[in-house]
């Protein structure tokens, strides 16, 4: 699939200043970001495209090329084409956190740090993020509630506190970078002398090595266990939801940045309830003769039971409905209703006495369907007398 124009993307003019550039895509990082979009696929594309786009444009290098010879021109002459689309959300943060500020993409903004640009020599690796699941009734959808869940991941080791080493004169400098976490490797075109900068090979952009690891997590500075996790989980919640809790997944080796635990819930069916957004429905079945006279009934709610009043002469497949006994939406105070569907109890094993009852109803004109149709003219009936009458 051929890529969108680079102006195109970041919504910018072909003679924008790199300010105009750097304020185009800091808005549209703002717009897509993940953690601002966690049901939009899409977005996390946007996201990466707009990084790309920044990434030529502001380079005055870059830049030139592109305006010259388009997207073929970044694939020639001592350049490579960026491609962010396997790239870590963390490591564009990284690349680019400095025209956010340093904090845009942590505290209480999005939720968490792990988006937060890191310095430019990086303690240890992050740690991976972590998947559970749990069940959840209706009533504690309804109103929301907290669980305590055991986590079995990778934890800090207690014995060199994440370090990996002995002791801290078990460092030393890495001999590959000197220290500096990255290597450089330098490049000259016709266009002029270009960088390109990597994270080190030996010691993952740490800048030190062990001398002497520590015995218990053989130098990764962490080890297997568990942790207890308590999330809160609002109401109104819905199968296939997830809750990110960030810095709870598996520890970083060697200090590093520790992953997400992520959340994933599931609604447990109800013996009393169906789900319909934040409406529930029950089905009460009653007798005939209930259906006929009316009655006060007892019903189940998430509150517990409640009395319901079924007017005399209520069909079968009627709804009642019972405002505000729903579920409380998702960022609201707000309930839904509690409907009763009323189902009417047909017997089929009659004494000899009860046959005779019914018998003595069938010829009531009351219980005769038709006699109500002679009473009152079907929405057809009134269609032709209107045309014919």
């Amino acid at each position: 699939m051929s890529k969108r124009d680079y102006y195109e993307v970041l919504g910018v003019s072909k003679d924008a200043s790199v300010e105009d550039i750097k304020r185009a895509y800091r808005k549209l990082a703002m717009k897509y970001h993940p953690d601002r979009n966690p049901d939009d696929p899409s977005a996390s594309e946007n996201f990466k495209e707009a990084a790309e786009a920044f990434d030529v444009l502001k380079d005055e290098n870059k830049r030139a090329r592109y305006d010259r010879f388009g997207h073929s021109g970044l694939h020639s002459g001592g350049f490579n084409e960026p491609d962010f689309q396997n790239v870590s959300f963390e490591d564009i943060f990284s690349r680019f956190g400095d025209i956010f500020g340093g904090d845009i993409f942590g505290g209480d903004m999005f939720g968490g740090g792990r988006g937060r640009a890191r310095s430019q020599r990086s303690v240890g690796r992050p740690g991976n993020d972590l998947k559970i699941n749990i069940t959840l009734t209706i009533d504690e959808i309804a109103f929301g509630t907290e669980k305590t869940l055991k986590v079995k991941k990778s934890i800090k080791c207690t014995q060199c506190n994440g370090s990996g080493a002995q002791s801290d004169a078990d460092y030393m400098t890495c001999n590959t970078c000197s220290g500096m976490g990255e290597v450089r490797q330098v490049s000259r075109t016709m266009f002029g002398q270009f960088v390109n900068v990597q994270p080190c090979p030996t010691c993952y952009g740490e800048g030190r090595i062990i001398k002497n690891k520590c015995s218990k997590c053989a130098g990764e500075g962490r080890v297997k266990g568990e942790e207890t996790v308590k999330v809160k989980i609002p109401s109104g919640v819905s199968n296939g939801n997830y809750i990110t809790l960030r810095g709870q997944g598996n520890a970083g080796i060697r200090g590093g940045e520790s992953g997400n635990l992520i959340v994933l819930l599931e609604e447990k069916e109800h013996p009393d309830f169906a789900r319909d957004g934040n409406d529930i429905y029950h089905d009460l079945t009653i007798s005939v003769a209930d259906a006929i006279l009316g009655t006060d009934v007892e019903v189940p709610t998430l509150k517990g039971k409640a009395k319901i009043k079924v007017e005399s002469g209520t069909q079968p497949g009627k709804l009642l409905r019972m405002k505000g006994k729903g579920i409380i939406g998702l960022n609201s105070t707000v309930a839904g209703d509690q409907y009763v569907r009323v189902n009417v109890y047909i017997p089929t094993d009659l004494s000899s006495d009860d046959r005779k009852k019914v018998e003595s109803l069938r010829l009531s004109k009351h219980f005769d369907p038709k006699s109500i149709e002679t009473k009152e003219k079907s929405f057809f009936d009134k269609i032709k007398d209107v045309f014919h009458g």
